[in-house]
């Protein structure tokens, strides 16, 4: 009898333990892209760019690079008390968002190949420490555009 419990408490904590298996997905960074857009660029040679990164996966991520079509280069920024501070990358918390807002995180569209017009859309790719690479379509927006998200 002694042997049964113990056999039947063992095999218990096996199924306990594969319980706790990542089979939902969940244990790992889920990112998605919403509410991106730039404003038409004033300057021939530099635009602005936001997004919101959202990761519904119980990982954090980084993001560590982005690279358009449009641009020579993307280089990505935060601002702080007024003083904006170039990044190398921005972490994207689990279960939480990374937002690229007007005032605040931004990305920076540097030395254009050509300047974005109002209705186009730019093609962006997001590169992540953990996760693949993401691609984005931007839409340009008049040079005055106040998004309804507040960013």
């Amino acid at each position: 009898m002694r042997r049964a419990v113990l056999t039947a408490a063992a095999l218990a904590g096996a199924l306990a333990l594969v319980g706790c298996g990542t089979g939902s997905g969940s244990a790992k960074a889920e990112l998605s892209v919403s509410a991106s857009y730039m404003p038409q660029p004033v300057s021939a040679d530099m635009a602005a760019g936001f997004l919101t990164i959202t990761n519904q996966g119980g990982t954090k991520d980084e993001l560590t690079s982005v690279t358009s079509d449009v641009a020579g280069q993307v280089t990505m920024h935060s601002t702080v008390g007024g003083a904006m501070e170039e990044k190398t990358s921005f972490a994207v918390p689990a279960h939480g968002q990374l937002v690229f807002k007007s005032g605040g995180n931004h990305l920076m569209f540097e030395k254009l190949k050509r300047r974005p017009e109002q209705g186009q859309k730019v093609t962006l790719k997001l590169t992540f420490a953990k996760s693949g690479p993401l691609t984005v379509e931007m839409p340009v927006e008049s040079a005055t555009y106040n998004p309804s998200t507040g960013h």
